[in-house]
């Protein structure tokens, strides 16, 4: 098969919600759909003791949430499905945000009964600025909630995005009997004693066909009629180009729980979303379709499985063919790598594949060498721009609680902020440690992971900073007087660079007025250029 056919065989995208809407859910029974996984797990049942195929780590097991991205592969109707799950939670935004960069589109999940959270506000944000393509799925539609046209004028007003119904639910709650799928012109009835995979299909001509009548009954099938003249009327009829330029969101409706209305989602998904896109370099834009390989680092996971003390880097692929075992180019170390078991993923369940084509992730066995953003050539010299890091916003010291473990808590926390889990700063003399994070339960997640997978004991000491900074200028001396003069504030990243802790907002900014010659950086992407 041709590299042409590959890539557009291919579809990688994110899933994306505000916690609760039924992300994770959702993946399961897409996954369902696509025979990768026989049975759904129960993210939150007590009656059904098996945790979601994407929730692998122990903590997500105990707190039935998504705290670090998935990444999972799967066939569907002779296409290549890439689903990237990713966590919901706002303190682990970051991990998401760096996800988003890996895709090509995204589906975004709302629950009926609460329409846009937070959440769903920023990542479209994030969305926006890569004008990346998102498709909606509104869930829980088997549950009482909003009317489904104050829903898209939610959407469309809270999210600046223009939207078009694909699918149109048949009454909500107590009262759903079904979806009528606008994009295909027929029936799908619900039952919700049914556990398995919905099939029960009715074919129709139009919503004008008596059949429709006699499957949902005159009352349902009225309302239905009108719905639909209203939707032809108010919103234009489905262009996939701005679809696909990110300005139109098609809309479908289900229950993610109860495996209805996700085949349309899946049906349209391979019909209109897009193949691998192009990539932004520092040098110029990559195509998938060039003959050299190309690719970049976005997510570093060690102890995929505990028993092995693995370290895996997440590699997308961007352009040409990866092959088992051919050397390529480490462009930051300038060193040449190969590897001899690149995986593919269906969560923690991992196979060794020879040969992978872009839209891919592949799973990369590591011993140090990879850094998130990395990226890997065959010789040229380029790095893959847009994979952000910022500044923390809660910042604490690390306290080693057993001194008979510091080994251990060291090479922990090393290897748990390669992940981007946190970011660790550290502050001379002494050694001290300072981790960053975006929220509070990234501190948690930090304190269970040493203790299960490192058997360290650490614990948390507030530290009152209110940016980390890093700094360059074009007068090296400007620097050292600086650090002289704030040397308490003064620690040094992961990769040696020197790190203003700014306290507050007022002593950055007389910082910034006392030393002009200085920019201080609140974003590590400036860094690529220094290491």
């Amino acid at each position: 098969m041709s590299l042409t056919e590959e890539i557009n065989k291919r579809r990688t995208f994110g899933i994306i919600s505000h916690p609760d809407a039924g992300k994770t859910t959702l993946t399961e029974k897409l996954l369902l759909f696509g025979g990768a996984i026989q049975t759904a797990g129960a993210v939150k049942s007590n009656k059904i003791k098996k945790s979601a195929t994407s929730d692998f780590m122990e903590i997500e097991k105990q707190r039935g949430i998504s705290v670090a991205t998935s990444v999972m592969a799967f066939n569907y109707k002779d296409t290549k499905i890439n689903i990237l799950d990713t966590p919901g939670h706002k303190d682990f935004a970051e991990d998401t945000y760096r996800t988003l960069t890996a895709v090509d589109s995204v589906i975004m999940v709302i629950d009926c009964a609460n329409g846009v959270e937070e959440q769903t506000k920023k990542l479209m944000e994030v969305c926006r600025m890569r004008n990346t393509p998102v498709i909606v799925f509104i869930n829980k539609m088997d549950r009482e909630g909003q009317d489904p046209f104050d829903l898209l004028d939610e959407i469309e007003s809270t999210l600046d995005i223009k939207v078009r119904p694909l699918s149109w639910p048949i009454g909500i709650g107590a009262t759903f009997k079904g979806v009528y799928n606008m994009f295909e012109q027929h029936l799908n009835l619900f039952d919700s004693n049914k556990t398995k995979i919905e099939r029960d299909i009715v074919s129709i001509k139009s919503v004008e066909d008596p059949a429709l009548d006699e499957n949902i009954g005159e009352k349902a099938a009225s309302k239905l009629r009108e719905d639909i003249e209203l939707i032809e009327g108010v919103y234009e009829e489905f262009n996939p180009q701005l679809y696909l330029e990110g300005k139109l969101a098609p809309v479908f409706f289900g229950s993610a729980l109860n495996n209805f209305g996700v085949q349309e989602l899946l049906d349209a998904f391979i019909q209109i979303a897009p193949f691998p896109k192009s990539r932004t370099t520092d040098l110029r834009e990559i195509s998938p379709l060039e003959d050299k390989f190309s690719g970049f680092i976005f997510k570093i996971h060690a102890n995929l499985d505990p028993k092995h003390r693995d370290r895996i880097a997440f590699l997308r692929i961007c352009s040409g063919k990866f092959e088992r075992n051919k050397f390529y180019q480490h462009v930051r170390l300038n060193k040449n790598l190969k590897f001899s078991n690149p995986t593919s993923f269906m969560a923690q369940d991992k196979s060794v594949i020879d040969e992978a084509f872009p839209g891919d992730v592949v799973g990369l066995y590591d011993s140090g060498n990879f850094k998130i953003g990395d990226t890997l050539t065959e010789g040229e010299m380029m790095n893959f721009q847009g994979i952000p890091s910022f500044s923390p916003e809660i910042f604490k010291e690390l306290i080693n609680k057993d001194p008979m473990k510091t080994k251990q808590l060291e090479k922990g926390i090393e290897q748990l902020t390669d992940e981007g889990v946190a970011q660790l700063f550290t502050q001379q003399p002494g050694n001290r440690k300072i981790i960053g994070t975006v929220g509070e339960l990234q501190f948690e997640v930090i304190q269970y992971r040493l203790k299960h997978e490192y058997g360290a004991s650490a614990e948390f000491q507030a530290k009152s900073y209110y940016k980390a900074c890093w700094m360059t200028s074009e007068k090296p001396e400007k620097i050292d007087d600086f650090v002289k003069r704030k040397a308490q504030y003064i620690a040094t990243d992961k990769d040696g660079n020197l790190v203003f802790l700014a306290q507050t907002a007022f002593l950055l900014q007389s910082a910034q007025t006392d030393y002009p010659e200085i920019t201080f950086h609140t974003t590590s992407e400036f860094k690529r250029e220094l290491v």
